[in-house]
């Protein structure tokens, strides 16, 4: 970043409300995002952005949805020193590895504090590395638990709260013939997978590192109770064999299309199964937390998923840069995701919202969920998590036992944080 450019921002800034900021002249930033629930959510906010910026264009470049391929895609771009895209969604997680390798500008430094009261508790520090904050909390995510209502209803089960009832309630209802699955989730080997593996181990009581983060302990009893039931979905049919294979959106497109009576999937799920065109489970879908593995603990874990903006460090246009994120995690903006898909949004203002909470039902329930982190504290977080869910997947596919997998995913997290976290 050139001084003059950082020097005018800081310039900018200093006595001025971040809503006042406009440009003279027009000018274009790239901003490059995954799909957000739809492609035409993405569309329809930068839309309301130019009109409220006319000077202000925006190019969108969609992401990969798969956030392993997202990443690395962005970090051959901006090593090179590519300056774009000027702005780009990108998963909490990112902000250890992103910072420590210079490829996200720290916000911290040219967006006053009081911007950062505009978001809900926790998320902030969730985007923090090294005493910088580095992305923009964009909208929050979780594990859910989608039921067809209207199955549940016609053979008279509850919504189940233990994982064992799930499975046995997904067995039951392929035994009659409702559905062709039972219970399908993300089991391939990508970063879906850890997030899935994260909900299972916290429910068992395990964890990836000790809590003064000082040692692996993922080859634990607890770990391997979680490991076995999963592969006891397979094993027993509740869940299919193919799910090893399964991202988001297979998922996704097979309990759309009516052949699964349970889905674990983000929270962009909900509006997906109203889409008329795209779903013919619409006005049959019911959603709940995630199960536990004891009903006096319920409801279970779900991992903090979610995305945040961040700027390219190599970016020519930041006084647009900052703009756009500001009112991209502005009122307008986040009622616009929370309402017309189901997003849950980063302004603590629109989550508390009546009219959003009146609108999006994950939002009516999302206060008794119990989030549970990705072991994301250390810039080596891409080898940590390939070494949770290639070893998981392998187990998972019967290649390798629980044991082995959880003892080989030990040396290897051990391997990668061998510098320190």
């Amino acid at each position: 970043m050139r001084t003059r450019n950082i020097l005018s921002a800081l310039t900018l800034l200093t006595g001025l409300a971040l809503g006042s900021l406009a440009l003279a002249q027009s000018t274009t930033i790239v901003w490059a995002a995954s799909p957000i629930s739809n492609n035409g959510l993405r569309a329809k906010l930068i839309a309301a952005f130019e009109k409220a910026y006319p000077n202000i264009h925006v190019k969108l470049i969609s992401q990969p949805t798969n956030t392993d391929t997202n990443r690395a895609t962005l970090v051959t771009e901006i090593s090179s020193g590519s300056s774009t895209p000027d702005v780009y969604m990108g998963d909490v997680i990112w902000p250890a590895q992103f910072g420590h390798d210079g490829l996200a500008l720290p916000l911290s430094k040219y967006l006053p504090a009081s911007f950062w009261d505009r978001f809900a508790p926790g998320l902030v520090a969730g985007a923090t590395y090294k005493g910088q904050i580095y992305g923009a909390p964009f909208f929050l995510d979780g594990g859910f638990l989608y039921y067809r209502k209207d199955l549940l209803a016609k053979m008279h089960l509850p919504v189940p709260k233990t994982w064992a009832q799930l499975k046995q309630e997904a067995l039951e209802l392929k035994k009659a013939g409702l559905v062709k699955y039972g219970f399908v989730w993300q089991g391939a080997a990508y970063e879906g997978l850890t997030c899935d593996w994260m909900e299972y181990l916290s429910d068992a009581g395990g964890s990836v590192f000790n809590a003064n983060l000082t040692k692996v302990e993922i080859d634990s009893p607890q770990a391997l109770k979680a490991l076995e039931f999963m592969r006891s979905l397979i094993t027993s049919g509740a869940s299919p064999e193919a799910v090893v294979t399964y991202q988001e959106p297979q998922a996704m497109n097979t309990f759309a299309s009516g052949e699964a009576a349970f889905m674990r999937n983000w929270d962009y799920a909900w509006a997906a199964s109203q889409d008329p065109q795209n779903s013919k489970v619409v006005g049959k879908v019911g959603v709940a937390p995630l199960p536990t593995f004891n009903a006096a603990d319920w409801p279970g874990h779900s991992t903090v998923g979610g995305w945040n903006l961040y700027i390219n460090p190599h970016s020519k246009h930041l006084k647009a840069d900052l703009t756009f994120i500001e009112w991209m995690t502005g009122v307008q903006a986040q009622t616009i995701m929370a309402t017309y898909a189901s997003e849950i949004p980063s302004n603590y203002a629109v989550q508390k919202s009546p009219e959003v909470r009146a609108k999006n039902p994950v939002l009516r329930i999302v206060s008794l969920v119990k989030f549970t982190p990705r072991p994301a504290q250390t810039p080596a977080y891409p080898s940590v998590s390939a070494a949770i869910y290639r070893n998981i997947n392998a187990a998972l596919a019967g290649s390798v036992s629980p044991q082995q997998a959880l003892a080989q995913a030990q040396r290897e997290i051990e391997s990668a944080i061998s510098g320190g976290l």
